[in-house]
């Protein structure tokens, strides 16, 4: 596998065809631009009148962060990759001068692109609407949803191998989607749980991710804590890139 070259012009190429895809299912589109405002919209009526209203909202709208990376980008993208190697879209592609990483980049791209957008407007929409303070360090916000988007970006192609049917993605994302959301401290930190559940935890892929996220936001986390959570998620990263070079597959599943 090619995974040295890049070219920025055939990547932004490759996600402009996606893209275009994307835009003809209006309903899809729609629903997924409408979803961050969905999510404040429900999450204010709920906590009206609730005296511990504004620390719950921040706590959730740090997890809906979370949220919308695993919805808009790897569950999106399994069902990418699959549908692209049944068609043998994937196969076409390497035939042409796009290299590997390009060819996986571009199909990634319109998928971090929405995501990047829900979180933006998830982010200042729901501060406003909950009276939420904002990012107390919006900078390593941006840094953790970008190692996010990156790793479930790699976590999504290697699922993708042993998907055999864009049907059948919802059943292969479960798995990455429970623990996360039960594990990594979405809606409330690892460190609330008992020690020996909060070590294995803290391990999980996007562990690292949403103490960084959680720490841009609200502040007060040890250097040592961001430290061992920019690791885990390096790690991880590096882990899932290995994996998509031992394990992606191109062409379709016999």
């Amino acid at each position: 596998m090619n995974t040295l070259t890049l070219n920025a012009g055939r990547i932004t190429a490759l996600g402009r065809c996606e893209i275009t895809l994307l835009v003809r299912n209006r309903a899809t589109l729609t629903l997924a631009l409408l979803m961050p405002l969905m999510m404040v919209f429900v999450l204010r009526s709920s906590l009206s009148g609730y005296e511990g209203a504004r620390a719950v909202g921040e706590a959730t709208l740090t997890g809906g962060i979370g949220m919308v990376l695993l919805l808009v980008v790897h569950m999106n993208l399994v069902s990418s990759y699959v549908a692209r190697r049944e068609e043998l879209v994937l196969k076409r592609l390497r035939t042409g001068e796009a290299s590997d990483v390009e060819i996986l980049a571009g199909t990634a791209l319109p998928a971090a692109a929405l995501a990047l957008a829900q979180i933006a407007v998830l982010a200042v929409a729901g501060a406003a609407a909950l009276d939420v303070r904002m990012p107390r360090n919006p900078l390593l916000i941006v840094v953790a949803v970008l190692a996010g988007v990156l790793l479930l970006a790699a976590l999504s192609a290697v699922t993708s191998s042993f998907t055999r049917t864009v049907e059948t993605a919802g059943l292969t994302t479960l798995p990455l989607f429970l623990v996360s959301v039960l594990g990594s401290g979405m809606f409330a930190p690892v460190d609330s749980l008992p020690d020996v559940v909060a070590s294995v935890c803290e391990l999980l892929p996007l562990s690292g991710v949403m103490t960084l996220v959680r720490a841009g936001w609200s502040g007060g986390a040890a250097g040592g804590d961001l430290l061992g959570a920019g690791l885990t998620t390096l790690a991880w990263i590096v882990i899932s890139v290995f994996a998509v070079q031992r394990w992606f597959r191109w062409e379709p599943r016999r």
